[in-house]
């Protein structure tokens, strides 16, 4: 789904009032802030909880640690971020993946996306990115969808694992487009585009601050992007729904924190991300890497999430993917 936003003055006065006692949280933060992020180093979501970790903590005038806990698709740092002690000393910077799809595509997965957090700030959404090893045969979009469906079975792509976006990614455009492309699963995104940078495995889906640096050293050529209108970040490469009509899905990446943190905490988390993500540097961080940002509100984020959890549902059944 397409994010909910407001022009920025507006969106940074309306959130600035969040009342007296969010100015307040007197002596927060005392000590270092864990910033829990479920994914592997070197993913989108790690690569964008960095930038913004580090200006939080300036802002904040204290430390906040990036914790890498992967594992089970984002579930591992998820359910440690839910059962963690609610006082704003450990947070969960995410991605939607884990956030709105996983719930439908594991059995028990182990937290719930609404009950056990507060959405603290939507950061932005990144497209994903179809790559292809620079000795694939076809370097065009319409020219890789002709291939693969002529040779259906022969082409196999890879994806960060089982239910995860860049896989729904592979799954939705073997079904809208008529491909038969096998799905070649990683534990992660970096030991997949090793995989396919190698040419072990030729075509990936992947979010684009994760295959950017690949991209511009032409280890990896783009084809297509999964957002509905091309990434300002890859201006030449086509929107894959320029050839297959109404295909679409990108990734989005947002701060929550357990549910039941003191209200001033939450109420100064909340404030401070509106000045991060106002910052002329971090934003220009963030867009280098592909990030469109966000300005929705906590509220308009919280719709948002479940609105995308509705949609997920969905989508995963109709693939039929489901881990146990």
């Amino acid at each position: 789904m397409k994010p909910m936003f407001t022009p920025l003055a507006a969106f940074m006065a309306a959130s600035l009032a969040l009342g007296a006692s969010a100015v307040q949280a007197a002596g927060y933060p005392e000590r270092a802030i864990t910033v829990i992020v479920p994914q592997n180093a070197g993913g989108t979501n790690d690569i964008v909880g960095r930038i913004v970790a580090q200006k939080l903590g300036e802002l904040m005038g204290g430390t906040m640690v990036v914790e890498n806990r992967a594992g089970a698709g984002g579930n591992i740092g998820t359910q440690a971020a839910a059962k963690s002690a609610k006082d704003g000393y450990t947070l969960l910077m995410t991605i939607s993946s884990s956030q709105a799809i996983n719930p439908a595509l594991y059995r028990s997965p182990g937290f719930d996306p609404v009950k056990d957090f507060a959405p603290i700030a939507l950061i932005g959404t990144v497209p994903n990115v179809l790559v292809v090893n620079p000795d694939f045969p076809a370097r065009k979009l319409a020219d890789f969808l002709k291939l693969v469906k002529a040779e259906p079975g022969q082409h196999h792509y890879a994806s960060a694992g089982n239910g995860t976006l860049n896989h729904l990614l592979g799954a939705m455009l073997n079904t809208a487009a008529g491909l038969d492309m096998p799905h070649v699963p990683y534990k992660g995104v970096a030991p997949a585009m090793i995989d396919v940078v190698g040419g072990r495995v030729p075509i990936a889906f992947a979010s684009l601050p994760s295959v950017l640096s690949n991209l511009k050293s032409g280890k990896l050529v783009a084809l297509g992007v999964s957002s509905p209108q091309r990434s300002p970040a890859l201006p030449d490469v086509p929107a894959i729904a320029e050839q297959v009509p109404g295909y679409s899905g990108t990734l989005w990446v947002g701060l929550f924190a357990p549910r039941g943190i003191p209200a001033d905490v939450e109420g100064k988390l909340k404030q401070d991300m509106v000045k991060v993500l106002a910052d002329p540097v971090t934003r220009k961080a963030l867009e280098a890497q592909g990030v469109e940002l966000a300005n929705a509100t906590p509220k308009q984020f919280a719709v948002m999430l479940d609105e995308d959890i509705a949609r997920w549902a969905k989508i995963v059944q109709a693939a039929g993917a489901k881990v146990d």
